[in-house]
C-alpha cells in the first residue's frame, strides 16, 4: 500500500510552501528546467566569480583557463599589464579555442579555421578574408571590429582576480558591502600571493547542498571528530558571524580557537574524542600571521567561492556545477611571495585537514552524498530550516548555532531565480 494518506494529493513541484525560507523545496535540487534558469540568472547574471590569481599569469601572453557556470573562460596577461577575462569560444564557429589548464601565447588562434585574436579578445585577422585569386571571401562589409571575443568585467584585489558576464554588476566592495568586503581584504591584504598547490574532486550532489554546508557552522561540532577532538574549531569558541545585510547572500564565520585543554560544552558530544591523538601534530599547530586573534575564517561569496584561513592554511574552493546533481569542486591553496620556506610547509601540512582526502572534508564529500541519495527520488518534500528561528537575518548576538545564513542564501537565491530584484545597484 501506498503510504499517501487517502485523498490527499502530492504537492505539486515548483512551489515553495512557505513565503520565508524555513522550507527549502527538494525539487531545486533535482529539477533540470530549475537548473537550466540558475546558469543564466545566477552564472551568467550580475554576479561575481572568482576566476584564480593575478600571479597564476605573471607575463605578457600567459593564460589560465576557468569555468564560470558551465562556461570555459580565459584568463590572460595582456600587453599593457592588465588582466583580461575572455570567453573560451570562437566567435566564427563557437569552437573552444583553449584547451590547457595553463600555457602562454602571443596571440590566441582558434585551432579550426585560425580565427586570430589579440590578448583584449579583439579580432585581428581571419584566413582568406579576401578569397584566393579574386574568388571567394568575406563580404566587403565584414566588420572585424564587431566579432572579437566576449569580453567579461574584470576586477583585481591585491591579486585575486573576478570577473563577470555582466558588465552591469556593481563593484566588488559594492557587491559584497563593508563587513564581508573587510574580510575578504584581510587575506589579500596587499601582500603579493602566489599559489602553492592545486586540488579537485567530483561530488554527486547539488551544488547549493556544498554553499549551505559552507554556510551551516554548527554542523562541524557533529560531524567532523578531527575538529572538536584537536579543538580546531567548536561551537563554544569565540566568535561571529557577519551577513550582509542588504542580501544575506555572502557571509563570515570568524572564529577564535580555545586555549589548549579548554574542551567545557563540548564533552558530552558524540563526536568529541578526548584521547585522538597525531604522531605529527604540526598538522594542527599553527601560529598567529594576522593582527587579530582569528584563527578560522570561512567566508562565503555568492554564488559559488569559499575564501578560508584555517590556521595558516590558505585556501579557495569554487563550486563548478555539472547538472543538477553533481558539481566540480577546486581548490587552490595560496600564501604570500614573502613567506618563508617553513612558512611554506606549514602552510601546506595543514592543507592536509581539507581537499578531497583530508582529514576534515571527507566527512563532507560523504555527508553530501548521502544527501544527494536521499533528496533525489523525493523532489515534492521540504527540507526544514528552522535553527536559530525561520526568519533570513543572521542573530543579533551573532551566536553560530544557527540555520540564518542558509535561509539568506535562499531569500537571495527566490529573488534572483523570480527576477525580483537583488537589493543591489542595476
Amino acid at each position: 500500500m501506498s503510504d499517501q494518506k487517502a485523498g490527499s494529493e502530492l504537492k505539486p513541484i515548483k512551489i515553495w510552501s512557505r513565503d520565508d525560507c524555513s522550507r527549502i523545496p527538494q525539487w531545486v535540487y533535482t529539477d533540470a528546467e530549475n537548473y537550466s534558469q540558475e546558469l543564466e540568472r545566477i552564472f551568467y547574471g550580475p554576479h561575481w566569480h572568482l576566476i584564480g590569481l593575478a600571479s597564476e599569469t605573471p607575463n605578457t601572453g600567459d593564460f589560465k583557463r576557468a569555468t564560470i557556470g558551465e562556461r570555459s573562460v580565459i584568463m590572460t596577461r595582456t600587453d599593457s599589464g592588465d588582466i583580461s577575462v575572455l570567453l573560451n569560444s570562437c566567435a566564427h564557429r563557437g569552437v573552444e579555442i583553449c584547451q590547457a589548464k595553463f600555457g602562454s601565447q602571443k596571440e590566441i588562434m582558434c585551432p579550426y579555421h585560425q580565427w586570430t585574436y589579440d590578448l583584449n579578445g579583439k579580432l585581428m585577422g581571419v584566413p582568406f578574408r579576401r578569397g584566393v585569386k579574386g574568388k571567394g571571401g568575406f563580404p566587403a562589409d565584414f566588420d572585424p571590429a564587431k566579432h572579437g571575443l566576449r569580453i567579461l568585467k574584470v576586477e583585481n584585489i591585491n591579486g585575486a582576480v573576478f570577473a563577470s558576464f555582466d558588465h552591469n554588476a556593481p563593484p566588488m566592495k559594492e557587491y559584497l558591502g563593508d563587513e564581508n568586503y573587510k574580510y575578504l581584504i584581510r587575506i589579500f591584504n596587499g601582500r603579493p600571493v602566489k599559489a602553492i598547490g592545486y586540488q579537485r574532486q567530483r561530488i554527486k550532489c547539488n551544488w547549493k547542498l556544498y554553499m549551505e554546508n559552507i554556510k551551516d557552522p554548527y554542523h562541524a561540532s557533529l560531524l567532523h571528530v578531527f575538529l572538536i577532538s584537536f579543538g580546531l574549531y567548536r561551537i563554544d569558541q569565540k566568535g561571529e558571524t557577519v551577513t550582509d545585510a542588504r542580501t544575506l547572500s555572502h557571509n563570515v564565520f570568524a572564529s577564535i580557537r580555545n586555549a589548549p585543554g579548554e574542551t567545557s560544552g563540548t564533552e558530552d558530544m558524540k563526536s568529541f574524542r578526548e584521547n585522538l591523538k597525531l604522531n605529527d601534530m604540526s598538522i594542527v599547530q599553527a601560529t598567529k600571521e594576522y593582527d587579530d586573534d582569528v584563527t578560522i575564517q570561512i567566508q562565503t561569496i555568492f554564488p559559488d567561492l569559499v575564501l578560508q584561513q584555517q590556521g595558516n592554511s590558505l585556501q579557495m574552493r569554487y563550486v563548478i556545477p555539472m547538472g543538477p546533481n553533481e558539481f566540480e569542486l577546486l581548490w587552490t591553496y595560496f600564501g604570500y611571495e614573502d613567506d618563508t620556506e617553513e612558512t611554506t610547509l606549514r602552510r601546506l601540512r595543514q592543507a592536509n585537514l581539507t581537499g578531497p582526502s583530508g582529514f576534515v572534508s571527507v566527512d563532507d564529500t560523504e555527508v553530501l552524498e548521502y544527501s544527494r541519495a536521499g533528496i533525489g527520488p523525493n523532489p515534492a518534500n521540504d527540507a526544514v530550516l528552522e535553527l536559530g528561528g525561520r526568519e533570513a537575518k543572521p542573530p543579533a548576538d551573532g551566536n553560530m548555532v544557527t540555520e540564518g545564513p542558509i535561509r539568506g542564501f535562499y531569500q537571495y537565491y527566490r529573488q534572483v531565480m523570480h527576477q525580483e530584484g537583488t537589493g543591489l545597484r542595476q
